[in-house]
């Protein structure tokens, strides 16, 4: 007896690829055992049908040419980093892969991206991390490479939780009071502050002088990308440097040495060619954790895969 294949039906036989649309569209939303729950099917069912929809979300957009990339990394815990990598001038996931955050991993997507593409490639956003540059450099000559400014910021950050941390060591008695339990308040930005907070923090920066200057020079610090051109860049960081003289802030000194070496991967901001859209970047990387936190089956890496190159996808 001959079987009939039916155009309208999806992988599984039992639900058309309506069906299988409409499952994969509620998954973008809620959990698959959420949605199993709600629609009375088993977890196994709604999860094969949101990968049948989300294969059919890649299939539709083709096959990727980035000009702008952003390179960054997720961590799985015991299964560790894999390199995501995103089309920045399309807003959306490209490549999830690798074993780790290694040159060879890295290489695994110039590879899979071929060489003609790769030397197409003419800026490629990522972290300070060295084997990240190794790669590109290597395999994508023609691209220019961008330091992220919420990593390089990162650092500032750490050099502020550190002067912190060093004067609750360094005071005693009373004078401890204002610093205790003030981190969050000391690195956040003032907007996300409560009443209370901004109070207490204050009243810190009133207490210490060392904090109060640490914090002041951490605000100022943004002003670095606001520049549109090379010069007036450098003259701002060479006057910021200048500022840390006799301060005694020697994690300041770190990142500021860092930003040096870095340095032709920061300005290049400048030229409005390269102003890529760190919004999307800082709001791609909040999807990603909220993913690895709701998805069911994290042990399964391909169906992660197929979640985190669609989620910035349009829906069909």
């Amino acid at each position: 007896m001959n079987r009939e294949a039916l155009s309208l039906l999806a992988d599984n036989p039992f639900y058309t690829h309506r069906f299988a649309f409409y499952v994969g569209r509620r998954c973008r939303e809620s959990s698959v055992k959420a949605i199993a729950e709600e629609l009375h099917l088993d977890w196994k069912t709604v999860k094969q049908l949101e990968v049948q929809y989300m294969a059919e979300q890649l299939r539709r957009i083709g096959t990727p040419a980035p000009k702008v990339i952003g390179i960054d990394e997720i961590h799985l815990g015991k299964l560790g980093y894999r390199i995501v990598v995103t089309d920045l001038e399309r807003g959306r996931a490209i490549w999830f892969g690798g074993k780790d955050r290694t040159e060879k991993s890295m290489d695994l997507f110039y590879e899979w991206l071929g060489e003609r593409k790769s030397r197409s490639v003419r800026l490629a956003l990522m972290d300070m991390w060295a084997p990240y540059q190794a790669s590109t450099r290597r395999n994508a000559p023609n691209a220019a490479i961008l330091f992220d400014k919420f990593h390089v910021v990162k650092g500032l950050s750490e050099a502020m939780d550190e002067v912190r941390r060093s004067e609750y060591r360094r005071l005693t008695g009373k004078q401890r009071k204002f610093i205790k339990g003030q981190r969050y308040a000391l690195l956040s930005r003032p907007a996300a502050l409560t009443t209370r907070g901004r109070r207490a923090l204050k009243e810190l920066l009133a207490a210490n002088k060392r904090l109060n200057t640490a914090y002041l020079l951490r605000e100022s610090f943004g002003q670095l990308w606001e520049y549109s051109k090379p010069a007036w860049a450098r003259r701002f960081f060479d006057n910021w440097k200048a500022s840390l003289r006799w301060q005694r802030l020697e994690p300041y000194q770190k990142f500021a040495r860092t930003v040096e070496a870095h340095w032709e991967g920061i300005v290049i901001y400048c030229d409005p060619a390269n102003h890529v859209p760190l919004g999307f970047v800082e709001g791609f990387n909040n999807k990603i954790r909220h993913i690895i936190s709701v998805a069911f089956g994290l042990r399964d890496e391909e169906y992660l895969r197929l979640k985190i190159l669609t989620c910035m996808l349009e829906k069909i």
